[in-house]
């Protein structure tokens, strides 16, 4: 019985399959493959990792640029300036997103992942370059006003696996953002600053010696360009036609309405205008608060490690903050790769972003008092917390991105990854700057008696934490299952 249902959906999906269509070819595709996608896989992986590596590589040595460019009158001003510069990036996303999704509807995912990917390699690599403040803040504006490539990669993951590997796709994309935003600071750390610490290979006449973080944002450049020339053999699953194949013929839209068990109303809401789609709003919403809390760790945890100690830092350098943002790459690859799928089909994607978000405020407490440690403990102790972070974080996100995918047809999913971007990135642009201005602020209040120095950072991103977790019950999310 089974067998013949199999057959009879797939006769009727080549009766309507139209030539010349590529999202008809990816279908039929999707239906005669066997095993496990490891092509797809690795083509959706790398190119969300070459755009999440230029988002965050900066924060390892912006404290340090930040010092070049001689803006900042004092050591307790250099966060604020920071925040400025790690914000313009997203206020150029959030301008932008969604008219990119509009393009990615009408035209196709692949032109977009090609302009995402070659816009990465010229304007980083132009940011690498800076001279001072205001030129730093307009290469990272161009960046982010460039940077299609993930929410278009959101709809192409939804779009280029079978539904049996759903939770696979988005958590390759939730991963592969996630490494990346880890893999970008490590690389960051490592390479700023070459002739200083690799005299023997950089001199100081070179252009690394004049230019000493453009290393790190021509290896990322570099790697864009190899990606765009890897995205020249994606397939496009953007279908060229109108899908009212099912509107033909009433045995056809039994068989695929047979398996789903969302109701007629969230159907007509995925199908209607997107701002009054709630399953898709809600959890858009519950994807920002989240998204800011991950933006604003990431720079504070950059900053607090780069602060002297007697302002509650670690007085690390670059390096040190490199090897242990590399170390927390690799657990999260780790955990995404193997766990997290396991996780996602025992738990649901709710409350995997539920326990995630709970797990995260302990962790997130016990920051100030590993300041206090030094030698083996501290780095057991900061590796171990700086992994179990990273990991709910984007643990916490991959269940969104699944819940956002599923409340939308394709002919709107690249408007809806827009819409989830730009809402995304206004909140990105705030949490940079906020977190800049309070981490400055916190270093003038060490002897306060409620929360001092650093205890007051990370208390707020506790309570982002906390707000994210709330808004995942009902009546607010809402979910659709198909």
């Amino acid at each position: 019985m089974g067998d013949e249902y199999k057959e009879a959906l797939l006769e009727k999906k080549h009766k309507y399959h139209h030539e010349g269509c590529p999202g008809c070819k990816v279908e039929q595709m999707k239906q005669l493959r066997r095993g496990y996608p490891y092509l797809e896989l690795s083509f959706v992986w790398i190119i969300v990792l070459s755009t999440s590596l230029p988002i965050s590589s900066l924060y390892p040595f912006l404290y340090y640029m930040i010092e070049d460019f001689g803006v900042a009158k004092t050591e307790k001003d250099i966060g604020f300036y920071a925040g400025f510069i790690a914000c313009s990036f997203m206020l150029g996303r959030a301008l932008t997103s969604v008219f990119w999704g509009i393009v990615a509807d009408r035209y196709g995912r692949k032109p977009i992942i090609l302009l995402g990917t070659i816009s990465i390699a010229i304007f980083n690599a132009l940011f690498g370059l800076s001279l001072n403040f205001w030129m730093a803040i307009g290469t990272r504006f161009l960046l982010g006003s460039f940077n299609c490539l993930l929410g278009t990669m959101k709809a192409y993951a939804s779009e280029i696996f079978r539904d049996e590997y759903q939770a696979t796709a988005m958590s390759a994309v939730s991963t592969a953002w996630g490494i990346g935003l880890i893999i970008g600071p490590a690389l960051g750390g490592f390479l700023a600053q070459p002739a200083d610490k690799y005299p023997n290979v950089f001199s100081k006449d070179s252009i690394f010696g004049r230019f000493r973080y453009a290393l790190p944002c021509f290896t990322i450049s570099a790697f864009a360009l190899f990606v765009t020339v890897l995205c020249c053999f994606i397939p496009e699953t953007l279908h060229n036609h109108k899908q009212d194949n099912t509107s033909h013929d009433d045995s056809y839209e039994i068989l695929e309405s047979a398996p789903r068990e969302s109701t007629g109303k969230n159907e007509k809401a995925s199908k209607g205008s997107l701002l009054k789609n709630w399953p898709l709003m809600s959890s858009i919403i519950v994807y920002c608060v989240l998204c800011l809390h991950d933006t604003a760790y990431s720079e504070i945890f950059a900053l607090w490690a780069n602060s002297p100690r007697k302002y509650g830092g670690l007085s690390y350098s670059t390096n040190d903050v490199g090897t242990v943002l590399a170390i927390s790459g690799l657990g999260l690859f780790s955990f995404q790769v193997f766990v997290y799928p396991f996780a996602e089909r025992l738990l649901g994607p709710v409350r995997v972003t539920r326990f995630a978000g709970a797990l995260m405020i302990p962790i997130q407490m016990s920051y100030p008092f590993i300041a206090n440690l030094s030698g083996l403990s501290l780095s057991l102790l900061l590796n171990c917390a700086s992994i179990l972070i990273n990991v709910l974080s984007v643990s916490a996100i991959t269940g969104l991105l699944i819940l956002q995918n599923k409340a939308v047809d394709q002919s709107q999913r690249g408007a809806a990854n827009g819409i989830a971007m730009t809402a995304m990135s206004l909140f990105k642009t705030v949490g940079p700057a906020g977190a800049g201005i309070l981490f400055s602020w916190s270093e003038r209040r060490l002897n306060a008696t409620f929360l001092p120095g650093s205890h007051m950072v990370f208390f707020f991103l506790n309570v982002i934490v906390v707000v994210g977790v709330a808004l995942t019950f009902k009546p607010f999310l809402t979910t659709v299952r198909r």
